[in-house]
């Protein structure tokens, strides 16, 4: 399984744009599995910017559950966090 999650990790790292992720999101996702992926980003960066669940749970009609994994995640984890800070810098540039 390893493997297969470091191949499409390359994968993505090949990709050079925005318009070629989305073409990759296409081939690979379902339209529901993109949107629920953006809607958990979302809610990373809501929660990144101190939004409480509450407030998030009305701007994206996410469960509480799922908020409650993403801020986990946003915490413990090392993925949103390395995202959110390059964004920022980008950003920023």
């Amino acid at each position: 399984m390893k493997a297969k999650r470091n191949t499409l990790a390359r994968a993505f790292l090949a990709l050079t744009s925005e318009a070629e992720v989305n073409a990759f999101f296409d081939d690979l996702c379902t339209i529901r599995e993109v949107e629920e992926m953006a809607n958990r980003f979302e809610i990373a960066m809501l929660l990144a910017e101190g939004k409480t669940f509450t407030e998030i749970e009305k701007a994206t009609g996410a469960s509480s559950a799922t908020i409650s994994r993403v801020n986990r995640c946003l915490k413990y984890g090392e993925g949103y966090q390395s995202v959110l800070k390059r964004m920022e810098n980008t950003d920023t540039e």
